[in-house]
């Protein structure tokens, strides 16, 4: 520490403390200097950042606080907004067209994201020992993820199973008739669950990663105590999956939700037959865009919003009763 000396009238001078020496000082230039470096360094990352952030308020932030008052009035896109208050939430209750689509969207998710990861995890149980031309195996796999969303495989899809469509006249060959999958009210929702359920690539290749990186040791010693493959598959793969397991459920429930381009093209933008594939986005794009109720398209949209939040939520907490971590006791 350092010490001062009285001189005179109040007049002061600093001691260095003992063991100090001033060369270990930095001239109060040097430090002055290094701290304008830091500020020049800190304007220019702003000024990178300016278009991103620019981009976030116009485009993401502003249309958010937008649609949250559009959500309180009546909004036609032709007309200025008429503040309604929460009629547009209470019509909700009463539209038998918006509960039809939220049942659909409910059916979508709760049986297609398990069957979608279940595939994800058994095909990545197959891959995890490694095999020749492993990367061309993963790359087949992973592409049904990268098209399946496109408009393109939905077409394709409505070739493959409407009426008459591919799959009805293979099941011709064989002397079966059917009717199109698409067109029954009962098969044209679980043909969109196939859909979904194809594309599995994006949580295999996560779950194999995972799987890759599993600690031999823990399989040795599973072994010794006479573990079959279906032992050490419920007593270590498991456990030390779920983590990941839990990231892929997250993500596949918040993007099942948000589904609308299978839907929309397969049924012609209807939810037909008989709204049994009206999902919730695109009962939402019907009455924005299609009946030009913008309002009530917000406010679908905002508990679109509070219902994936709370479900999200949900997992997050439940996850500690199912979720284990490596430092977990």
């Amino acid at each position: 520490m350092s010490s001062s000396l009285v001189r005179g009238a109040g007049e002061q001078v600093e001691v260095p403390a003992p063991g100090t020496s001033d060369l270990a000082r930095p001239p109060a230039g040097a430090a002055m200097s290094k701290k304008g470096r830091k500020g020049k360094k800190g304007k220019a990352g702003y000024l990178f950042l300016t278009p991103w952030i620019i981009g976030c308020v116009c485009l993401t932030l502003g249309p958010i606080i937008a649609s949250l008052y559009f959500s309180f009035t009546d909004y036609s896109l032709l007309a200025s907004p008429h503040w309604v208050g929460l009629k547009n939430y209470s019509d909700m209750f009463h539209d038998k067209r918006y509960w039809a689509s939220v049942i659909v969207t409910v059916k979508y998710v709760f049986i297609g994201v398990p069957i979608k990861l279940g595939i994800a995890l058994l095909i990545a149980l197959l891959l995890k020992d490694g095999m020749r031309h492993m990367s061309v195996y993963r790359a087949i796999y992973y592409v049904p993820s990268l098209l399946g969303g496109s408009v393109a495989i939905a077409i394709l899809w409505r070739q493959i199973f409407g009426d008459p469509g591919i799959f009805q006249s293979f099941l011709a060959l064989f002397g079966i008739e059917s009717q199109g999958w698409l067109t029954s009210p009962a098969t044209s929702l679980n043909t969109l669950i196939v859909l979904e359920a194809w594309q599995f690539g994006s949580p295999m290749l996560i779950f194999l990663a995972g799987l890759r990186q599993m600690p031999q040791d823990l399989y040795d010693s599973a072994a010794v105590d006479g573990a079959g493959p279906v032992r050490k598959f419920w007593n270590v793969t498991l456990p030390l999956l779920t983590p990941i397991l839990f990231f892929n459920l997250v993500l596949q429930m918040i993007g099942s939700f948000q589904a609308f381009t299978p839907s929309f093209i397969i049924s012609s933008g209807t939810g037909g037959p008989v709204d049994s594939t009206l999902f919730y986005t695109l009962y939402l794009y019907i009455q924005g865009f299609g009946n030009l109720q913008m309002g009530y398209a917000s406010a679908m949209a905002w508990v679109l919003l509070v219902v994936v939040g709370a479900i999200t939520g949900l997992l997050f907490f439940t996850a500690k009763y199912w979720v284990f971590y490596g430092d977990s006791r």
